[in-house]
C-alpha cells in the first residue's frame, strides 16, 4: 500500500470477485498504517484518516481500532490516541488501564489518561509514509 501526501484518491472497499479474490477494504488500509507506528510513538485517529485520503473520518478510524483486537496480524491499536494525546479508546481494551500499560511498556509516559510529550511522541503517517 502506498500513501501519498495530501492524497485524495478514493479508497476501495472490499469486494469479493467471482474468482474469490478480494480488494483491500478501508479497515485494511487503516490497520496497515497502524502497524507501521514505531514502538514508543503514537499517532491520532485524524492523522490516520488524512493518510487514507479521508481527513474527516477520524471516527471511522476509531471504529476500526475498536475491533483491532480481533485482527491478524496484530494491530498496535494502543498507539492510536485522540488529537490531544488522550487515551480515548481505552475502554476497547480488556481492562480500562491496559492501553496505558502497553504504552508504558514502550516507554511512553501517560498521566491522567494523556500521553506526556505528545508532540515529540507523535508519528505523522502522512509525513513518514508520503
Amino acid at each position: 500500500m502506498s500513501v501519498k501526501k495530501g492524497s485524495s484518491n478514493p479508497v476501495k472497499l472490499k469486494t469479493i470477485r467471482p474468482s474469490g479474490k478480494t480488494e483491500e477494504s478501508i479497515f485494511d488500509l487503516i490497520y496497515d498504517i497502524a502497524r507501521q507506528i514505531p514502538r514508543g510513538r503514537v499517532t491520532s485517529y485524524g492523522a490516520i484518516a488524512k493518510a487514507i485520503g479521508s481527513g474527516k473520518s477520524a471516527r471511522l478510524v476509531g471504529w476500526a481500532m475498536s475491533g483491532a483486537g480481533r485482527v491478524k496480524p496484530k494491530v498496535p491499536a494502543h498507539r492510536v490516541v485522540n488529537s490531544t494525546g488522550l487515551l480515548s479508546g481505552k475502554l476497547a481494551f480488556k481492562t480500562p488501564t491496559y492501553m496505558q500499560e502497553l504504552l508504558e511498556k514502550e516507554g511512553v509516559k501517560v498521566v491522567n489518561d494523556k500521553v506526556l510529550d505528545f508532540k515529540t511522541r507523535f508519528w505523522d503517517p502522512v509525513q513518514e509514509l508520503g
